[in-house]
């Protein structure tokens, strides 16, 4: 959400197409997403710069080897920096940047087969709960900002937003985000239509 009200363009683009494939008469669902590829680039930019976890998960060498021109002995247990490589310039052009539109044409996932990209990790210990992880998020996202207009609280200036992490048992924003919302009009229109049913039942039947 703090890159979203960083970015309030993104914003309006992802509820621009909420409208197109959903409508205003009902509420996002699962079958929806797929029709969603700017919410899927959205939430893909969003894994690769703010990840749940600095670090993958430790694994433990099972043979010697030489990677990359150093000598890794066995039972070397290894950390996987996940946070520096979708930073890292060499795998991503301007990484520090939000860019959704990154991922429009690309055919990068985050499903453990591009090592550029491995919020759930990579191989046959990859996170177990990586689909469902995935769905509940862009889901998650897609009601918010289908049901809520966000704003920064206080009138806080967008591009003074503090984004500074801090580790925790996850990785977390180290200054809280303070936000508020306002109440989108597609519950208006769900409410004004059923009455306006209403009343067409209510004319048909005193003719």
């Amino acid at each position: 959400m703090a890159e979203l009200l960083r970015h309030p363009n993104t914003m309006k683009k992802i509820q621009d197409e909420i409208d197109r494939v959903v409508g205003r008469t009902r509420k996002v669902e699962e079958n929806d997403l797929n029709n969603m590829p700017y919410l899927q680039a959205t939430v893909k930019e969003i894994m690769r710069l703010h990840p749940a976890l600095q670090m993958l998960l430790p694994r433990n060498a099972m043979e010697g080897t030489e990677f990359m021109g150093y000598l890794v002995p066995k039972n070397t247990q290894i950390f996987v920096n996940a946070w520096a490589i979708r930073r890292d310039p060499a795998a991503w052009p301007d990484p520090l940047s939000f860019k959704p539109e990154r991922f429009l044409d690309s055919d990068i996932d985050n499903k453990g087969q591009h090592f550029q990209l491995i919020p759930f990790g990579s191989g046959r210990r990859s996170c177990l709960g990586m689909t469902l992880g995935h769905r509940m998020v862009s889901l998650g996202l897609a009601g918010l900002l289908q049901t809520f207009d966000w704003k920064l609280a206080d009138g806080a200036n967008p591009e003074a937003l503090d984004m500074r992490e801090m580790m925790g048992l996850t990785l977390l924003k180290k200054v809280p985000l303070k936000k508020s919302s306002s109440s989108m009009n597609v519950w208006e229109a769900t409410l004004f239509n059923r009455a306006k049913r209403k009343l067409h039942e209510i004319s048909a039947g005193a003719r």
